[in-house]
């Protein structure tokens, strides 16, 4: 084989590199995903019921700002935690790390910084 082929996917070496870090993102996102769920889940706990009721609008208003934030959080959370399964099962099928617009592999160090991407930085550069 000649030395200047370009690669056209990943090495089964390599490939589970990848498979290594995504796992650990993995767990680390699934851990925020259930702290943010459970806080979502518990009520107000700070125990408001008897302060004035100009407080306890106010109250009210900041925790259902801080609900909807954390519901945020929650859903990109969860998107996150998509985005990286799905980059495992490219790597089962030995897809993971080709560029979707330019069929190219994207270079290790976006893989690594981003593990789900599924764009070069060329192709990522275009869209703007």
């Amino acid at each position: 084989m000649a030395e200047n082929t370009e690669k056209t996917r990943y090495s089964d070496s390599e490939l589970q590199e990848f498979k290594d870090i995504i796992l650990e993102k993995l767990r680390v996102a699934r851990e925020e995903f259930n702290e943010l769920t459970k806080s979502l889940n518990s009520s107000n706990a700070n125990g408001t019921d008897d302060t004035a009721g100009t407080y306890k609008t106010l109250e009210d208003g900041s925790a259902t700002l801080e609900k909807e934030q954390t519901n945020q959080l929650a859903a990109r959370q969860k998107k996150f935690m998509d985005n990286l399964e799905a980059a495992l099962v490219r790597i089962e099928n030995k897809t993971y790390g080709i560029c979707r617009e330019t069929g190219k592999l994207i270079q290790k160090e976006r893989l690594r910084a981003v593990p789900h991407t599924t764009l070069s930085m060329e192709a990522k550069l275009k869209q703007y």
